[in-house]
């Protein structure tokens, strides 16, 4: 795999079908640079910081960067995980005067009230990787999340068959419930292992929403399920703190390693899981190719253009309307493509390889 491999294509897909999934303090990072004469100011707010690392580090540096170097105003802001907060920031946007309002909203109701604020004050608006559901966003920025739930399944059946298991035990731990990307994520998933628990391969373990996409309350959800089910063989972890969380338990019960962990994002933590045998997989979403394309649609909109990478289509699942879309590919990760995502700049090979894990490192081509 080439670096070329992640020059990741906006894509318009599912044109019938439907697809939406990762500062550090309380959250306000107003880049505005010299600003430019011309445009609004463009308004963002990210959902918290405990999901994923990427929205409390990755996308705030990736989105400032981009609009910065356009000359735009912005102003990045965090709710940390506080649907009030979410609704407070907003309307102090909105209030500003911002001329574009870009979310990842943390529900589809808080997401949807807001959007609705700001379509009565005739500001555009973007949803960003999650999509509101009935929230009549104008826009949509995103990944193909029903792929990377495929890649996932596909992922733990690669990882299941090289153990040989027999009829193994799969459990999954899903995402938030009220996270359109999770259910995605699972219609993904799902239509791989399906089959496979239809036909005897596989045998369909426990399986649960972790509310929030908190850690926390993953690892006990998942110390619940093998106390109940000691036979688990393998685990679909929706992202790879869910996955952490699950190897966390696995490894207080001396099983790490033996049962099979996906995961999703391509972190520090789920990369040197995977280094170190005990997570089969991630899945990764080249984030800052995900921010230049929403900062790209916010530009152009803030400069009262029409915006021309908006191609494909995504039907709201519960509205039935269609949002012109940027959809991105996802790369599916394992051990032998870890110094891929690397190379990409993604992460840094200082970053990964500590000293727990310079062998495996080593051993994985990283150099």
């Amino acid at each position: 795999m080439r670096k070329g491999l992640f020059a990741l294509a906006a894509v318009g897909l599912l044109a019938t079908g439907s697809v939406a999934a990762c500062g550090d303090d309380k959250g306000s990072d107003s880049g505005s640079g010299s600003g430019s004469s011309s445009a609004g100011k463009v308004g963002v707010i990210l959902p918290d910081t405990k999901s994923s690392q990427r929205w409390g580090t990755d996308d705030p540096k990736f989105l400032k960067a981009a609009f910065e170097a356009a000359g735009v105003q912005v102003d990045i802001q965090n709710a940390q995980g506080d649907k009030t907060a979410f609704q407070t920031i907003a309307d102090g946007m909105i209030s500003s005067g911002v001329k574009v309002l870009m979310i990842v909203n943390l529900d589809s109701g808080t997401g949807k009230a807001v959007l609705e604020k700001a379509k009565k004050a005739g500001i555009a608006t973007i949803d960003y990787d999650r999509l509101t559901l009935s929230g009549g966003a104008d826009y949509y920025v995103s990944f193909d999340n029903v792929k990377v739930g495929e890649l996932q399944g596909q992922g733990l059946v690669d990882c299941l068959t090289a153990k040989k298991y027999t009829k193994p035990v799969v459990a999954e731990l899903n995402g938030s419930p009220t996270d359109n990307n999770a259910t995605l994520f699972a219609q993904g998933y799902n239509s791989v292992l399906d089959p496979k628990y239809a036909d005897g391969t596989f045998t369909k373990g426990p399986n649960q929403d972790v509310p929030d996409w908190d850690n926390a309350q993953a690892g006990t959800i998942f110390e619940q399920m093998l106390t109940s089910n000691k036979n688990i063989k393998g685990v679909l972890a929706a992202n790879d703190g869910l996955g952490n969380a699950a190897i966390s338990v696995l490894k207080k019960n001396k099983l790490n390693g033996q049962v099979p962990v996906t995961g999703q994002d391509a972190t520090v933590q789920g990369l040197q899981n995977i280094l170190a045998g005990d997570q089969c997989m991630t899945v990764y979403k080249a984030i800052k190719k995900e921010a230049d394309a929403a900062s790209e649609l916010a530009i152009a909109l803030a400069k009262g253009e029409k915006p021309t990478t908006a191609t494909g289509t995504t039907k709201d699942p519960e509205s039935g309307a269609s949002v012109p879309s940027v959809l991105l590919t996802p790369v599916s990760i394992t051990k032998e493509s870890v110094k891929d995502v690397i190379a990409d700049g993604f992460v840094t090979k200082d970053a990964v390889c500590t000293a727990d894990f310079a062998k495996a490192c080593t051993e994985a081509g990283i150099s």
